[in-house]
C-alpha cells in the first residue's frame, strides 16, 4: 500500500515541470489529430483507432495521477472537436480509468512485452469489455449480453496487435524521453 501512495505521489509530482506539461499538450494535439484522422469505425459498437498512443506514452512517462487527468481531458476535447454521438461521462470515466490502469503498470518500470500485455490485458478486460460495454447498453438500449461477445472478439484480436504496438512505441518513447530529460524511466530490462 505504501508502494502505491509513493507512486501516486510521484505522479503528481510531475505536474511540477513545465517540461512534462508541454510534453502533455503535444501528446494531447497528437492525440486530437489521431482520434480525428486515424479511426476506423466498425458497426454502430466497435471502433479502432490509434489517438490511445499519445496516452500510453503520458502513462508511462508521468504515471497514473496525469494518465487519469490526461485521458478524462482527452476525451472531453475529442468530443467538443468530433462529436460521435451523445456526450456520456461514463467513457470519460473509462478514459480516467484506462489512465490509472497503464499509469500503475508502467510508470516507473521496464518496458517489456509481458508488462505492456498485462497492461493491455488490464484495461481491455475492465475498461472496454467491461464498463464500456456497460455504457454502450445503457447508452443505446442494447443488451449487454447481446453486444458482448462481438466487442470480446475484437479486443481479443487486438491485444496482441496494440501490446506489439504499444510495446514498440513505448521502448522508442521512453529512450527520446530519456534523451531529453523528461523521465528516468527503466528500459527494457528482462527482469522485475
Amino acid at each position: 500500500m505504501k508502494k502505491m501512495k509513493e507512486l501516486y505521489l510521484s505522479s503528481m509530482r510531475e505536474l511540477a515541470s513545465p517540461k512534462n506539461l508541454a510534453l502533455c499538450g503535444v501528446m494531447g494535439a497528437l492525440s486530437m489529430v489521431l482520434g480525428i484522422v486515424a479511426s476506423i469505425q466498425i458497426g454502430p459498437y466497435i471502433k479502432i483507432g490509434f489517438s490511445g498512443l499519445p496516452n500510453r506514452i503520458v502513462e508511462c512517462l508521468f504515471g497514473p495521477v496525469i494518465g487519469c487527468i490526461f485521458g478524462g481531458t482527452m476525451d472531453i476535447l475529442k468530443f467538443i472537436a468530433k462529436p460521435d454521438g451523445p456526450f456520456f461521462f461514463g467513457f470519460t470515466f473509462d478514459a480516467m480509468l484506462a489512465g490509472v490502469l497503464y499509469g500503475s503498470i508502467l510508470y516507473k518500470k521496464p518496458v517489456t512485452i509481458p508488462r505492456v500485455f498485462v497492461a493491455e490485458l488490464a484495461a481491455k478486460v475492465i475498461v472496454n469489455c467491461g464498463f464500456n460495454t456497460l455504457w454502450i447498453s445503457v447508452l443505446y438500449g442494447k443488451g449487454f449480453l447481446a453486444i458482448l461477445p462481438m466487442r470480446l472478439l475484437k479486443n481479443a484480436i487486438m491485444l496482441p496487435i496494440d501490446t506489439i504496438i504499444t510495446f514498440a512505441m513505448l521502448t522508442l518513447a521512453t529512450q527520446i524521453a530519456t534523451q531529453f530529460h523528461f523521465s528516468k524511466p527503466k528500459l527494457n530490462e528482462s527482469k522485475k
